[in-house]
């Protein structure tokens, strides 16, 4: 059933979208290359019976059987150079050991499902096509940090994602995967599901567990950090969906074997969200330092056979990157920050020669601009002139010093916030301008775009 005609039932009152056929029918064209994680795509086989085909919980049942230490299950994770997959690209193995062992009271592990990045659709995927996996995952990371309570904060635009999970849950604990004495061994683990309400700022690790506690769902000043006063005030490991769903293959296979899957410092496969104007949108697993001519070409290449323009390499927060750069790019941290940017949550936004700039960074600014919090000044009041300013030279109304004006905004965002929400509203403004700074300029002298309308 092609996507408009499930939107139009939908519509219509006449019957509820089925679970999975707008991704299979929009976007869910996903390709995948020595997959660790994207291993069912039809999202049929998604529960625990088919997850234990897969070779699912083996890794559980691997540290709880043979004698495995926590300190070993460290030591894996670190060989495997495992980088937090939310964005932020922080060595999992190191962020595990900050959690304090021999804490005496409670201490708590939290799944960052919040996906709220515009461009960024994988984490839900996961969730919706192999839920099983993110759990294996956290119980792994509970035992490697002795913690026994857990939940996955999950997006609440997505509730029927959460509602998946939830099924999930409830088949782990009747299997014995989850709950008291897990398989017969001392270690016992709890795994809630909680859904947030759809605001971008609870992506933020310390505004999650504001909004974990039922408060208003700000960031919080650090230090102090969540490993050490973190939910209700207990020390808190907190990582990506992706992440926890690396660490099943990691147990099973060796930190080695993950790494070589990738490249130095940047062990495994990843998910790739692309979007924007290829002929195949979708989640993409490939090894780290995939050049990202093969991802292109993975996605059918350009729709209609235009000309690459510019990417976005990771996320709507992340600088773009034009075409003549990008394709000299391998899709990997260290990379990607050589080419100006950052690797981000990995959503790679494409955009062909159609593309208006300035309409382009019009409605990042705006989306950056609506959902600011509001705490800290410089983001608040910020976000608000960068949007403005932009709007003025998208209407034609703009002037010549509008550009100082916007690279002076931003320039004092960055760095002075509470969270990084400021720099994320902040860092595209720069980049658009110093690689399509021609375009500014002409939208101001002739009160038009560059090229002819498009969408």
């Amino acid at each position: 059933m092609k996507a408009s005609e499930i939107l139009k039932k939908y519509s219509q009152g006449l019957e509820p979208i089925p679970m999975g056929e707008v991704e299979r029918s929009m976007i869910f064209h996903g390709r995948h290359i020595n997959p660790q994680i994207l291993a069912d795509l039809d999202g049929d086989n998604w529960g625990l019976e088919d997850y234990v085909k897969r070779g699912g919980y083996e890794a559980l049942k691997k540290i709880l059987t043979t004698g495995m230490t926590p300190e070993d299950v460290i030591a894996q994770v670190k060989e495997g150079v495992l980088r937090g997959r939310g964005g932020a690209g922080f060595p999992t193995g190191l962020k595990w050991s900050f959690m304090p062992r021999t804490f005496p009271g409670q201490k708590y592990l939290v799944c960052n499902s919040d996906e709220g990045e515009p461009g960024t659709f994988k984490d839900r995927d996961i969730l919706r096509f192999n839920p099983h996996i993110v759990i294996e995952g956290m119980a792994i990371a509970a035992y490697a940090m002795g913690i026994s309570v857990g939940y996955n904060y999950i997006h609440g635009e997505i509730f029927e994602v959460y509602q998946r999970f939830e099924e999930a849950l409830e088949q782990a604990r009747a299997a014995g995967f989850l709950g008291n004495n897990i398989l017969g061994s001392n270690f016992s683990f709890q795994l809630h599901a909680f859904h947030g309400y759809g605001a971008y700022i609870c992506g933020e690790e310390t505004a999650l567990l504001e909004s974990l506690e039922g408060k208003k769902g700000q960031p919080r000043f650090k230090p102090p950090f969540p490993a050490s006063f973190g939910l209700y005030g207990k020390p808190t490991t907190i990582n990506n969906t992706e992440t926890f769903a690396s660490v099943p293959w990691i147990i099973r296979h060796s930190g080695k074997e993950y790494l070589e899957a990738g490249i130095p410092n940047n062990g495994g496969t990843k998910i790739y969200s692309v979007s924007g104007d290829v002929e195949r949108p979708g989640n993409y697993e490939i090894p780290m330092g995939t050049p990202f001519s093969t991802l292109l070409e993975l996605c059918g290449g350009m729709r209609d056979g235009r000309k690459l323009k510019a990417v976005i390499p990771g996320g709507s927060s992340a600088p773009v990157v034009p075409a003549d750069i990008m394709m000299d790019t391998t899709m990997d941290y260290d990379s990607i920050a050589k080419a100006g940017s950052m690797l981000g949550s990995g959503a790679v936004i494409v955009m062909d020669e159609r593309r208006c700039m300035v309409k382009s960074l019009l409605r990042l600014s705006y989306f950056y601009f609506e959902e600011s919090c509001g705490q800290c000044t410089p983001c608040r009041e910020g976000t608000g002139w960068l949007y403005r300013i932009v709007n003025r030279i998208e209407h034609g109304e703009g002037r010549m010093e509008d550009l100082d004006v916007l690279d002076s905004v931003a320039y004092n965002i960055m760095g002075r916030t509470i969270c990084a929400l400021g720099d994320a509203a902040a860092m595209p403004v720069r980049a658009f301008l110093k690689h399509y700074r021609d375009e500014f300029v002409y939208h101001i002298e002739n009160k038009r775009c560059v090229v002819a309308p498009y969408l």
